[in-house]
């Protein structure tokens, strides 16, 4: 599968590891395992990069699948050895999309963006620090502020949702793999078009 570039390395973001399973903080790798179950992928150790990787072909299209096995707030370290794997340079930083969870959001609504801040994130503050660029793409997954404001965010993140919170987030898990498919196959101004324009009274940074 390599004898063409690399159209997309989507990256889902979580926390390596059983415990972590299911909580709000992976919904990003839960996105990275739905799209390779898709396709008939299959997520396996590449060590030199420290992460869970298969490539899948999505139509004509080469596309590179990633959960970083570092912690959340080294995840930078697997993005950027991958970008070195796929001769991705700045220039084609909207080639990367990373897939998260984001606490400024309310819980399910599904956004896509280009660059710009971090929201307080700590694996993309990482990216951004190893990419030496923030211009990557994101599907952000909304997981809302905890009760209790974010001071107890670390709670909130590493918790596992209700039963009715979980139901909701399994669909925006869903929904957000297809706005990954819809930047592949529209691009990034058609992807932000369909999904930011609903809950128009969501915040955007």
């Amino acid at each position: 599968m390599g004898d063409t570039p690399l159209d997309l390395l989507v990256v889902g973001l979580g926390n390596p590891g059983a415990q972590y399973v299911g909580t709000r903080h992976n919904v990003g790798a839960d996105v990275a395992f739905l799209l390779a179950e898709r396709y008939g992928g299959r997520l396996k150790l590449s060590k030199k990069e420290r992460t869970l990787l298969d490539e899948v072909r999505i139509g004509a299209k080469r596309v590179a699948l990633a959960f970083p096995q570092t912690y959340m707030n080294e995840s930078g370290f697997s993005v950027g050895m991958l970008a070195r794997r796929y001769d991705l340079t700045e220039d084609d930083a909207e080639r990367i999309v990373i897939v998260h969870d984001e606490l400024d959001l309310p819980p399910a609504s599904v956004k896509v963006k280009r660059g710009g801040g971090l929201a307080g994130h700590n694996g993309l503050r990482s990216i951004k620090a190893h990419l030496k660029t923030d211009g990557f793409l994101r599907v952000r997954i909304g997981i809302g502020k905890p009760p209790g404001g974010k001071e107890r965010g670390v709670d909130h993140v590493l918790r596992r949702p209700s039963k009715q919170e979980l139901e909701s987030l399994v669909v925006s898990v869903h929904e957000a793999a297809d706005a990954v498919e819809k930047i592949l196959n529209d691009g990034v101004d058609r992807a932000m078009e369909l999904y930011n324009r609903r809950e128009k009274s969501a915040p955007q940074e």
